[in-house]
């Protein structure tokens, strides 16, 4: 495709979005993510420094062990516009690939397909190719070497000192400056995005937004230019922990938003940074109201199997968190249909990963499920209940304790049908023996510390 033939595309695509938002207000009902979305991200791997070899090494595994599961997006975290992501903690030292109009593009000795074209498209070609979607992150704002050079704005009168507030800067990052709340902040993102549809993106992570600050001026803006492009591109909004109070608001704007700070392999921390996986039983208790095709409170990436050889957090290392604890953490992520995004690195994915990412079972309660809800919480058993879309009920008891704990209830104490039921363990596949007779004699289970057992129940 000539690009006159792309950019007509796109802008005739754009119109029509344009015109639709006109009749249905300013955020257009696209159907995107009308389940939780399903992937990879590069961070837990790979953290600043992932190449287009390791990328597509990924990509490869993805494609071929997860794809048939519904793992579908393949995500490159930050950095791909360093050229030096190791000096990271120097900021003095940082190098950046800009193109002429002040925005990041791909680092061609990391990436070999940009070089000649400062561009993702060869790459997101790729991945389409594979059947899998494409997704990049950034960091809210503009690149503070742009305002110092005053680039100017593609397709607009402003340059880069119209559109930075260097009054505002992300606590964490040294590379941009916020963006200001007007013509030239718009101009700006406008740019930006289209310079994302250009490079076929699917998902866009945009970072240091829905807290540290909260900045809805910004999300505001990112919405309004990706409508203008005609590309339907997912958002996701983090860090969190995005406050409740916005959860109309973000879920206008966006289709998954962060509910906690980052998650890495912990069952607890004491501190306030990273989150546990103990942390998130409350969080997503809270945030179920907002759950919905198109909305999904995000729990944060799974950091399951090996992690490195440059992980966003520590030293390169096999996932803290015991068996017991990584199923725990699938089945409350699943069951409460948060996000499913795999930080591991595939070329080491190792069998007790493998069965955890593709159970068939645990994957259809988290991309097909509903009335999801904390059903009781008693000391250390926590108890969580869903439906699925042929009449089944799951039903996941989950010990946060340090010691075993013996369930021994009836069904109905968990609100669940006092009809005979045909059970089986949606973890192992085997059936669960509940009795003889009309009614249901209930369940008797011992559950490890810190793990759980997740129910499949069928009435007969």
């Amino acid at each position: 495709m000539t690009l006159f033939r792309r950019s007509l595309q796109l802008s005739l695509a754009a119109f029509f979005l344009v015109m639709a938002k006109a009749s249905f207000g300013q955020h257009l009902p696209l159907g995107l993510a009308q389940t939780p979305p399903m992937g990879w991200n590069s961070w837990d791997a790979y953290g600043l420094t992932i190449t287009e070899a390791q990328f597509h090494d990924n990509v490869a595994v993805l494609t071929d062990k997860l794809k048939p599961f519904g793992w579908n997006y393949a995500v490159i975290d930050e950095g791909w516009f360093l050229k030096n992501p190791l000096d990271r903690p120097h900021a003095e030292k940082l190098q950046f690939e800009i193109d002429d109009y002040g925005r990041y593009i791909p680092v061609p000795a990391r990436f070999p397909s940009s070089k000649g074209n400062g561009s993702f498209q060869t790459l997101g070609e790729y991945v389409h190719q594979q059947g899998l979607k494409f997704g990049i992150h950034i960091v809210r704002g503009i690149p503070r070497e742009s305002v110092t050079r005053n680039l100017p704005v593609e397709g607009s009168r402003y340059t880069a000192t119209d559109v930075a507030d260097t009054s505002d800067a992300c606590p964490w990052d040294p590379t941009n400056w916020g963006v200001k709340d007007n013509a030239a902040g718009q101009a700006w993102y406008d740019s930006l995005l289209k310079q994302y549809a250009n490079w076929s993106i699917d998902y866009l992570k945009v970072d240091c937004i829905a807290d540290h600050p909260y900045k809805v001026s910004e999300i505001r803006m990112i919405d309004r230019a990706i409508a203008k492009t005609g590309r339907p591109i997912v958002l996701s909004l983090s860090p969190g922990p995005t406050a409740l109070d916005h959860a109309k608001e973000v879920g206008e704007l966006a289709q998954l938003w962060r509910i906690s700070n980052d998650i890495w392999d912990y069952w607890t921390n004491p501190h306030r940074f990273p989150r546990s996986v103990h942390d998130q039983f409350a969080l997503l208790d809270t945030w179920q109201p907002y759950v919905k095709p198109g909305n999904w409170p995000d729990a944060d990436m799974l950091p399951l199997g090996y992690l490195g050889p440059f992980p966003g957090d520590g030293r390169a290392r096999d996932a803290r968190l015991t068996h017991d604890e990584q199923r725990t953490m699938i089945t409350l992520w699943s069951i409460a249909r948060s996000p499913l995004i795999l930080g591991a690195n595939l070329t080491k994915l190792d069998p007790w990963t493998l069965s955890l990412l593709t159970n068939r079972g645990v994957i259809a309660m988290d991309q097909q499920g509903h009335n999801q809800k904390q059903a009781k919480h008693e000391d250390d058993l926590i108890v969580w209940t869903s439906e699925g879309n042929q009449g089944q009920h799951y039903l996941a008891l989950f010990n946060l304790g340090d010691k075993e704990l013996v369930v021994d209830r009836p069904y109905d104490a968990f609100g669940l049908p006092k009809r005979q039921l045909k059970v089986r363990d949606l973890w192992t596949g085997a059936p669960v023996k509940i009795g003889i007779g009309p009614v249901a004699r209930g369940l008797r289970e011992t559950l490890p510390p810190h793990g759980c057992v997740l129910l499949e129940l069928q009435e007969r």
